[in-house]
């Protein structure tokens, strides 16, 4: 595989490719001052590292007033990583370079309770037809990551009775691709790797903030100094069912009130219905006469025209994603939070009703810094996340082998 390219590194040289990956193209210095080595130092190891063709220089930096820095970063010719991120309702597979650089991509709508049989053959097809449109072959990739929209038991990578998609319950998703590669396969749930995404993106410069996802269901993604947590068992930031009306309708998981039931797509879906039916909207009614059904796209459309039935819905939601959120932030005070799903279609009215929510039921010592806004990676946070877990697990399992003779599993964010 093209990851053993690495595994004969020494700790040393472990730790210069991840804070290089981490940085998004580095120079010499930023790297000596991240690593605390000496220049020379610092220097000698990327050198041997150009030498045996896991680093490549790739262009100046801006000057500082002296001479140009050369950028780093991993070298192209390691191979490709794949990034699948599944939701319930759509799904997107890119394949990217090292440096997450994406070089063919596909999305499509799908609906995860058919199975993991119909979907992970449409997704093993897809990766195939994604690596001949880049004339690349299966040995030349990396590891593959991917997010699944339930909780899922990480060192297996089996989803654990995800509420959404009762039937992945413990299939393997590791072994069906494993059929097709050879590479390692690693799997998340969806959140945790938009929170990846993100914290890829901010190059691990926010050290504690939150990634709450509204779509189908409510999830939520914790980087907790600097590092992606998870939980004992995998379930952590499964935010969703967390009550906020102890007489609302009942949840498919079961209990009433729970947020996910009153406050998702297919909750405001539901109440544009209802406000349709009740002659509330004209806009909503005429909606719904056309198609049979209606979306949170149309609430949103609607919403955008000033119609008072689809703003008196969204802030509904968004006031009630800001109540549970507000117990969330009193407990684990983030310095961000980040909202991403197909709610962010909903634009500005949504947020503000969640920040006004979280602001007037919060502590003060705990919104004191806070932000509250829409993920700037938006839909593409977990496809990235996807393409990141491959990379930094790849890399952090190396320094396993070659720290200590095992490949046991390490967690995300490995780096020191």
């Amino acid at each position: 595989m093209p990851s053993t390219r690495w595994s004969h590194c020494g700790t040393e040289d472990l730790s210069v490719l991840q804070t290089i990956f981490w940085s998004a193209g580095a120079s010499r210095n930023a790297l000596a001052q991240r690593l605390a080595y000496s220049k020379s130092k610092a220097n000698a190891m990327v050198a041997a590292l150009l030498d045996e063709g896991l680093l490549d220089e790739v262009g100046l930096q801006e000057s500082s007033g002296g001479r140009r820095a050369e950028t780093l970063r991993l070298s192209e010719t390691l191979g490709v990583v794949i990034g699948a991120d599944l939701g319930a309702t759509s799904m997107q597979i890119a394949v990217m370079r090292p440096d997450m650089t994406v070089l063919a991509r596909h999305r499509e709508p799908i609906d995860v309770r058919q199975g993991p049989g119909v979907i992970l053959a449409r997704v093993r097809g897809l990766m195939r037809e994604l690596l001949a449109r880049c004339g690349l072959a299966a040995h030349q990739v990396i590891a593959i990551g991917m997010g699944v929209p339930g909780p899922v038991d990480f060192e297996s990578g089996q989803l654990v009775n995800p509420p959404l998609m009762p039937d992945w319950d413990g299939f393997s998703i590791r072994d069906y691709l494993r059929e097709a590669f050879a590479a390692p396969v690693f799997v998340d749930n969806d959140v945790n790797l938009m929170a990846l995404g993100e914290m890829y993106r901010l190059q691990r410069n926010l050290p504690n903030f939150l990634v709450i996802k509204v779509g189908t269901g409510i999830g939520c993604g914790i980087v907790c100094h600097g590092q992606v947590y998870r939980g004992a068992n995998g379930s952590a930031g499964d935010v969703g069912h967390i009550c906020v009306d102890q007489h609302g309708p009942r949840c498919h998981c079961g209990n009433q009130g729970c947020v996910e039931a009153m406050a998702a797509a297919p909750a405001m879906a539901r109440m544009a219905m209802e406000a349709a039916q009740r002659g509330e909207s004209a806009l909503l009614a005429e909606r719904l006469q056309s198609t049979g059904t209606l979306t949170i796209e149309d609430v949103a459309q609607a919403s955008r025209t000033g119609d008072v039935a689809a703003n008196a819905i969204i802030q509904r939601a968004g006031s009630l994603v800001g109540q549970m959120l507000a117990s969330i932030v009193n407990f684990f005070n983030p310095s961000h939070v980040f909202i991403a799903g197909r709610v962010t279609d909903m634009g500005p009215l949504f947020l503000a009703s969640v920040r006004q929510s979280v602001y007037h039921r919060s502590l003060a010592l705990s919104t004191r810094h806070l932000e509250i806004q829409y993920a700037p990676l938006a839909d593409d946070a977990g496809v990235v996340g996807a393409g990141v877990l491959a990379m930094q697990e790849s890399l952090s399992r190396a320094g396993s082998i070659s720290g200590s003779g095992s490949a046991a599993g390490v967690g995300v964010g490995a780096v020191r």
